[in-house]
């Protein structure tokens, strides 16, 4: 049996132009272990693997294989030194069985191959592997949870001793995610594997690793034997001891008047599985309230079922006291307006200019429409060049298409577009700052205050918890698609708030 290599980093610094990724960042996965990789979004922790697998190429620092620093250039040579990752999203074929799958991943040029020697090998190898998934199946007829293990399989079938597994129970129920891992602990336990384990769970860290390692903003935060730890230690790490809350310009309170409630809400994934349960809440004229969580908690299936792009399963919506859809003509008519994440995927159509994704709410109004039909090209260009010169936003000419922008101006022509309308009763903001710098963070910050300020009222989901503990009046903290915390901004307890983000 092949002892698995100890894996090291030592002094990892990344760093992608003026933002430092990693920042002189070590760690050690010990041999037969499970190692923990803890930290809030943005903190490094796919930065970190990925020089690791080789797709990115530290500016300083090694990584080291069994004791030797490694050339890395790509994950093929990191196969080579017996690390293999499995990735978030799954990457095996669905047309395909599970066995051509296993053998496509060897990645071995055959012209022919051998499938009665290849089933006899493959037989011998499921004898012997921690899952048991038929191999005749089609990968599209497999339930989630053996779709994550036939991603795991595949590693262990290339020798891989050493296995990154990124965020590996996302997509799985809570009882598939302790079946998973608790035949991988198994497998650690017995000396054929170490792991690195990416969660965001502090209940997984508890009961199936052995130490854990946080990242905060790019630098080291932390680490130990998870034995020494309680949660409220390694929360304590990977929030930080203290935020400094910066003051922003807030005039009068919230008041009582209900704009936006939802009731007893449910929504699936996309793969049919529950996304979000039971979710009530109010949100009042003239106050933001700020949704706290992990990604990948039902935030994204949230937000689109409030933007009209995704189904309800379950509950009932009401704005200003109406039924609500989330067709076009409610959002005109009630006046709200949304900034989904991803914004190139679900606000804009790529192909089309900046100016003609700037007019997407008001194309069919004048001054930039006559009679509903016909497009005043120049009052959609003029609207357009102006609200380019106040957001900023970094572009050749209005008629660049989109998608040729930085993510960060995609986001900044984004919010252009649903910010400078008059009127606004509803905002719904989905990380509205992401990508962009210092500046234009603090401007967003601004403006969004500001519309709180005039009495609209704002939904604010973000993953960022300084800037929700700077913005909202109200703090409400969402894991495995509930709602888990509630409080006042003042009265916001960090040492509560940490294990509820990670659903201990």
């Amino acid at each position: 049996m092949k002892t698995p290599p100890e894996l090291e980093v030592y002094n990892l610094t990344k760093r992608f132009g003026s933002l430092v990724a990693l920042d002189q960042v070590s760690m050690k996965v010990r041999p037969g272990t499970i190692h923990a990789l803890l930290g809030e979004n943005g903190a490094g922790k796919s930065t970190l693997v990925k020089c690791v697998m080789g797709f990115y190429h530290p500016d300083h620092g090694d990584v080291m294989i069994g004791k030797q620093a490694r050339q890395i250039d790509n994950p093929r040579d990191a196969h080579h030194f017996g690390v293999g990752m499995v990735y978030q999203h799954f990457t095996s074929v669905p047309a395909m069985t599970v066995a051509e799958n296993l053998v496509l991943a060897r990645n071995e040029s055959q012209h022919l191959i051998n499938w009665a020697q290849e089933r006899e090998q493959l037989a011998a190898f499921m004898d012997t592997s921690p899952f048991q998934i038929p191999l005749d199946v089609p990968v599209a007829q497999l339930a989630a949870g053996q779709k994550q293990k036939l991603e795991i399989l595949k590693q262990i079938y290339l020798k891989s001793t050493v296995l990154i597994l990124d965020e590996p129970t996302s997509v799985l129920t809570p009882n598939e995610a302790d079946e998973v891992l608790g035949l991988l602990r198994e497998e650690v336990t017995a000396g054929k594997l170490s792991i690195l384990l990416i969660t965001h769970k502090f209940r997984e860290v508890s009961a199936f690793t052995d130490e854990v390692t946080v990242l905060r903003k790019g630098k080291w935060a932390g680490s130990g034997l998870v034995a020494d730890l309680s949660v409220a230690e390694m929360s304590a790490m990977m929030l930080g001891e203290s935020k400094e809350r910066k003051e922003v310009a807030k005039e009068g309170d919230p008041t009582q008047l209900p704009m936006l409630a939802v009731q007893g809400l449910g929504a699936d994934k996309d793969n049919g599985l529950p996304a979000i349960a039971n979710l009530s809440l109010t949100v009042h004229r003239g106050e933001i309230v700020g949704i706290a969580g992990v990604s990948g908690n039902g935030q994204k299936e949230f937000v689109e079922v409030l933007a009209g792009q995704r189904s309800p399963t379950a509950g009932t919506i009401t704005v200003n006291g109406e039924p609500y859809r989330a067709t076009r003509a409610e959002m005109t008519r009630h006046r709200i307006f949304a900034l989904p994440e991803e914004p190139l995927k679900n606000a804009c159509v790529p192909h089309m200019s900046v100016a003609e994704n700037m007019a997407l709410r008001t194309f069919d109004r004048p001054p930039q429409a006559k009679w509903s039909i016909w497009l005043i090209w120049s009052a959609i260009r003029h609207m357009a060049t102006g609200l380019i010169a106040s957001f900023k936003v970094k572009t050749p000419s209005p008629d660049t298409p989109i998608e040729n922008l930085s993510g960060g101006n995609v986001q900044r022509a984004v919010l252009a577009r649903e910010l400078s309308e008059e009127g606004i009763q509803l905002l719904i903001a989905a990380n509205p700052c992401f990508g962009l710098d210092f500046a234009a963070v603090d401007d967003i910050h601004s403006q969004i205050v500001a519309a709180r300020n005039r009495g609209v009222a704002v939904l604010l989901v973000s993953e960022d918890l300084d800037e929700l503990l700077v913005l909202s009046d109200r703090l409400i903290v969402m894991s495995e698609g509930k709602f888990v915390y509630e409080s006042a901004i003042a009265d916001a307890d960090l040492a509560t708030i940490g294990p509820a983000m990670a659903g201990h």
